[in-house]
């Protein structure tokens, strides 16, 4: 089976790796003699990323690229790339080329050999620090825990079939979380294993920020985890409660004096935090819920370019 690969690049402001993106992984398939379209999508970027998308476009007949209004996120420029891509599979790939470009040969080959979805894991998160491998690390246990797939060392750089991509397409929330998502899905899988390489130019959009904004978007898309933590802690403050009221009740019969201010107060405050964290919570599901309502697009599309 010699299918279409479309190559789906989410991009912002990358201009220091359009062109060298679009070299390095045209080469490598076309000497793997794999038919394919490089499809650059520009998440809104403030660089000069969509000139240098036009410009790939324009000398390669292989690149096309699609440029939102503004910036709408990674997850939107996966869908986007998706929804746009003609072939019968479909790799999502960094533009920074930290995800080893030669690995989608070997992805490739598996799909030939009637595999549907084609993971690619870590084998090792590269240069981070040891608090963010932990933050990391906890954030997919958690998601892991909700949905029952095991997301450890998970990441965007994947392969799927055509009707992996359709299932994925056809799901009509909003707030979608691929990384989860294209696991979720099923369909027959296998995985591929690689390093993760230093950045050749520029540097990481991610901040601290929105890395746990992204984290915070992504478990509550993804998971309910949270409210049942607000259960459980509901559990917990009544059971700190009837504690204290019996050993309250045991110093009284006995005769002891009661010393309540401190302790009743101590208490009414671990009350009230463990009331506005669980208000809080609940509050953010329903400005998800609120999100998903209103129905907006994903994203908007302001020019494509190439065979698009």
């Amino acid at each position: 089976m010699q299918g279409l690969l479309s190559v789906i690049i989410p991009s912002y402001n990358e201009e220091a790796m359009i062109e060298k993106t679009a070299s390095v992984i045209s080469s490598i398939l076309q000497e793997a003699d794999i038919p394919n379209e490089l499809l650059f999508v520009d998440d809104g970027s403030k660089d000069g990323t969509w000139e240098k998308i036009t410009a790939a476009a324009g000398e390669r007949h292989n690149v096309c690229g699609i440029h939102f209004s503004r910036n709408f996120g990674k997850e939107s420029a996966i869908a986007a790339g998706l929804s746009r891509s003609k072939g019968e599979c479909c790799v999502v790939i960094d533009c920074d080329l930290q995800h080893p470009p030669e690995k989608i040969v070997e992805m490739y080959r598996l799909w030939q050999q009637g595999f549907e979805v084609i993971e690619g894991q870590k084998s090792s998160r590269g240069q981070e620090s040891g608090l963010h491998a932990f933050a990391a690390n906890s954030f997919y246990a958690l998601i892991g825990k909700a949905s029952g797939i095991d997301m450890a060392n998970a990441s965007d750089f994947k392969l799927l079939d055509r009707k992996a991509v359709d299932a994925l397409l056809g799901m009509p929330e909003r707030g979608a979380f691929f990384r989860a998502l294209s696991s979720w899905v099923g369909f027959r899988t296998a995985t591929v294993y690689f390093d993760v390489r230093e950045r050749e130019a520029g540097e990481s959009k991610w901040s601290t920020k929105s890395l746990i904004r992204y984290a915070l978007n992504n478990i509550s898309a993804f998971s309910n985890a949270p409210m049942q933590f607000v259960t459980v802690l509901g559990v917990l403050l009544l059971a700190v409660c009837g504690v204290w009221g019996i050993v309250s009740l045991i110093r009284l019969i006995a005769g002891y004096a009661v010393g309540m201010g401190t302790g009743l107060a101590l208490l009414m405050l671990l009350i009230g935090g463990g009331c506005m964290l669980g208000i809080g919570i609940l509050g953010f599901y329903v400005g998800r819920i609120y999100d998903e309502i209103k129905a907006r697009p994903r994203f908007i599309i302001a020019e494509t370019c190439g065979d698009l």
